[in-house]
C-alpha cells in the first residue's frame, strides 16, 4: 500500500558535515531547515555521504552508490545538488528504481574554475532526476539554459528567512560588513579593489567568513588592500553582533543563485549593495512602494562598486532613502515555513 503524501516516508541525501559550525553554508542551512519543517509532517531519513564534493572521490562514489542502492523501491529520495550533481552515473543507475528529487544550491559550473567535465555531468543528473528544485527563479532559469532542460521545469523553493531586530545605524553609514567565504565567486577581490579608490573617505570593512577555502585567493585579497578585516567564521550570536554593527551589506558575487545574507541583512533594516547575477535580485526585492533598498551592479566591475561605495558615504539623502526601504521590505520578508511548503509541493 502507498502511503499517503503527507506521510510518504523521505530519504535525504546529504553532504558530510552540514551541522559543522566550523563550516556554516547557505547551502547546509538550508538543508537543515527544510529537513526540520519536512519532519513534522513525515517521517525523513538522513544519510549524509562524505566524499570530497563536488570533486568526489572514488571512495565517495562508492558511499554514495551503497547509500541509494540500500533505500527501498519506489521511494522518494531528496538529493543535495552537490552530491547528486557530481555523481551522475549514480543518479542515473537509480533513475528508474527511485524517485529521486534534486536540490540545486549553485550550478556546480558556475563555480569559478569548474571544469566542463563538472559542469556537463551536472546535466546528466538533473536530466535522470523525478523532478529539480532550486533557490530563486533566477536560478532556476539558469539551470534550464545550463542543461537544455524544457523551459519552466525546474521547481523553485526560495530559502527563508528568520526575524531579527533592526540595527541601529552610525551617522556616517561607514560601517561596510560582507558575509561570504573569500573565494573567487564571492569577488572579495573586486571589493578589496574598489575600497582602494575611497582614498579620503572615512570606512571600514569587516569580512565575515571561511577564509582558508581558497588560501592564494585569501593572500591575493589581502594583497590588493590591507585595511579588511577578515573576521573568519562566525555564526549564531556572533554573527548577529556582526549584523547589529552593520550600516551596509556588500555582496559582490560573480554568481549567486539567492544570496541569504541578502535578506539576513534586510530583517535588520540594513541596506544590501549586490551585484546584478541570477537571485539577488529576488532576494533584494522591494519596498511596497517600489523603492530598492540598496543597489545592485554588473558582476566584476570594480569601478561601478567604488563610485557606489562613495556616493553612500557622501550622501545622507541616499542612506536614508536606503534604509527607509529597507526598513519598509521587512515585513515581506518569506520565512522558512514558505520555503518548506514550496518544497512539498514538490514531493510527492
Amino acid at each position: 500500500m502507498t502511503a499517503s503524501p503527507a506521510t510518504r516516508p523521505l530519504w535525504a541525501v546529504l553532504p558530510g558535515g552540514i551541522d559543522d559550525p566550523a563550516a556554516p553554508s547557505g547551502g547546509n542551512t538550508y538543508d537543515r531547515r527544510v529537513l526540520t519543517g519536512l519532519a513534522a509532517t513525515r517521517r525523513v531519513h538522513e544519510i549524509a555521504v562524505d566524499g570530497g564534493w563536488p570533486q568526489p572521490s572514488a571512495a565517495g562514489l562508492d558511499k554514495l552508490a551503497a547509500a541509494l542502492t540500500g533505500i527501498p523501491d519506489e521511494s522518494l529520495v531528496l538529493l543535495d545538488g552537490l552530491v547528486a550533481c557530481a555523481a551522475p552515473e549514480v543518479v542515473e543507475a537509480q533513475a528508474r528504481r527511485l524517485h529521486q528529487v534534486i536540490l540545486v544550491h549553485l550550478p556546480l559550473g558556475d563555480e569559478v574554475g569548474a571544469s566542463h567535465q563538472l559542469s556537463a555531468g551536472e546535466g546528466r543528473a538533473l536530466r535522470a532526476a523525478a523532478a529539480v528544485v532550486a533557490t530563486s527563479d533566477g536560478a532556476a532559469r539558469r539551470i534550464e539554459g545550463l542543461h537544455d532542460l524544457r523551459p519552466g521545469s525546474v521547481h523553485v523553493a526560495p530559502p527563508g528567512v528568520d526575524p531579527a531586530p533592526e540595527a541601529i545605524p552610525s551617522p556616517g553609514g561607514n560601517r561596510l560588513l560582507c558575509v561570504a567565504a573569500v573565494t573567487p565567486r564571492k569577488g572579495l577581490d573586486v571589493l578589496a579593489a574598489a575600497l582602494t579608490e575611497l582614498a579620503g573617505l572615512d570606512w571600514r570593512c569587516t569580512c565575515v567568513g571561511a577564509v582558508d577555502r581558497d588560501p592564494a585567493y585569501t593572500r591575493r585579497v589581502s594583497t590588493i588592500n590591507g585595511h579588511i578585516r577578515f573576521a573568519g567564521t562566525r555564526t549564531g550570536a556572533a554573527l548577529d553582533e556582526m549584523y547589529a554593527r552593520a550600516d551596509l551589506l556588500l555582496l559582490p558575487s560573480r554568481a549567486e543563485t539567492y544570496g541569504m545574507v541578502v535578506t539576513e541583512a534586510l530583517a535588520r533594516a540594513i541596506p544590501v549593495l549586490g551585484t546584478q547575477v541570477q537571485g539577488v535580485p529576488e532576494a533584494l526585492g522591494t519596498a511596497p512602494d517600489g523603492t530598492v533598498p540598496g543597489a545592485l551592479l554588473p558582476p566584476g566591475d570594480a569601478g561601478a562598486l567604488a563610485r557606489a561605495l562613495r556616493h553612500w558615504l557622501t550622501d545622507p539623502g541616499l542612506r536614508q532613502q536606503w534604509r527607509t526601504a529597507a526598513r519598509a521590505r521587512r515585513p515581506s520578508l518569506r520565512g522558512w515555513d514558505e520555503t518548506t511548503r514550496r518544497l512539498s509541493e514538490v514531493l510527492p
